[in-house]
């Protein structure tokens, strides 16, 4: 969910190696992309360094604008640090491409997965992969298995809630176009309207002046926003996954992107040689429980 904040915001299990895509009225390739982009997924296709990229010998990497914690840190995506600047450099890495030629971008999240040619190779931004979103975008495997957590107000009514029913009656927020908000909608399914903001750090603040009961983030920012933003706040519970398959973080392609299999194979790689869980453990190692919410 972006549905997004900073040090600890949006738990990892199996490698899953589809090819996801996501909505109606994209527009298709460039023809001068497609034409230089060789056919086939093999390691031909996946040269390292010298993939059919935006920019001929650069990689460029998109995000949103801020950055959060604990996925980015200091609002600087190109420093490496933080959980997905250090997945991103990872996948670059693996793709045959150094730090001097990572290229970052500012992307809003929304428009990151919405319809249409992207202008970046790809974008790292706490996106679920989602069938709906398949329709308009490629996605990689799973860089992230994670899950939506309850954030309230110490003392307050929500903050007693050890059930989904018990949240039904409450004033519940979310950042737009997250798995964040489709938790409120579709899990509790309350009987009030869901508060929706354009960005997390509107939600934390609808939550500190009381103006929602409890916001729903991925659990990461959770563990993050209680403990160094919203300190008089507590985690109230984690949501169960829904379905068989763990709700993933993704990265974004354009559509029918060349490029999907070769960042795909990237990603597979580093969850087999034990490099995602290295850098799991080293920037969200603090986000590990929180009691569950049936």
């Amino acid at each position: 969910m972006h549905l997004a904040p900073r040090v600890l915001r949006r738990a990892v299990a199996g490698a899953t190696v589809a090819l996801l895509a996501t909505a109606v009225g994209c527009a298709p390739q460039p023809e001068e992309k497609a034409a230089s982009t060789p056919s086939g997924s093999g390691a031909s296709a996946c040269a390292k360094g010298k993939l059919a990229t935006e920019t001929s010998g650069k990689l460029t990497i998109a995000t949103d604008e801020p950055a959060y914690e604990p996925w980015f840190k200091d609002d600087k995506p190109s420093n490496g640090k933080g959980f997905e600047s250090a997945v991103a450099y990872a996948v670059a890495r693996q793709l045959g491409y150094d730090k001097s030629a990572v290229v970052w971008q500012s992307v809003p999240f929304n428009k990151a997965f919405a319809p249409g040619a992207k202008t970046f190779d790809f974008d790292v931004n706490q996106v679920s992969i989602s069938d709906e979103r398949k329709k308009a975008v490629d996605f990689s495997s799973g860089y992230y298995d994670v899950r939506q957590a309850v954030i309230a107000l110490k003392g307050s009514k929500a903050a007693e809630a050890t059930t989904v029913a018990d949240l039904k009656g409450l004033k519940l927020g979310a950042q737009v176009g997250t798995t964040s908000l489709d938790y409120i909608d579709d899990v509790v399914k309350p009987t009030r309207d869901a508060a929706v903001y354009a960005k997390n750090d509107q939600a934390k603040s609808a939550l500190k002046n009381r103006q929602v009961d409890a916001i729903v983030v991925d659990l990461p920012t959770a563990f993050y926003i209680t403990a160094a933003e919203v300190t008089d706040a507590e985690i109230v519970g984690q949501f169960e996954n829904q379905g068989a398959a763990p709700e993933q973080f993704g990265l974004v392609l354009d559509k029918g992107s060349a490029l999907t299999p070769c960042v795909t194979a990237a990603v597979d790689a580093l969850r087999e040689n034990g490099a995602l869980a290295k850098i799991e453990q080293q920037w969200l190692s603090d986000a590990v429980d929180a009691p569950v919410l049936k």
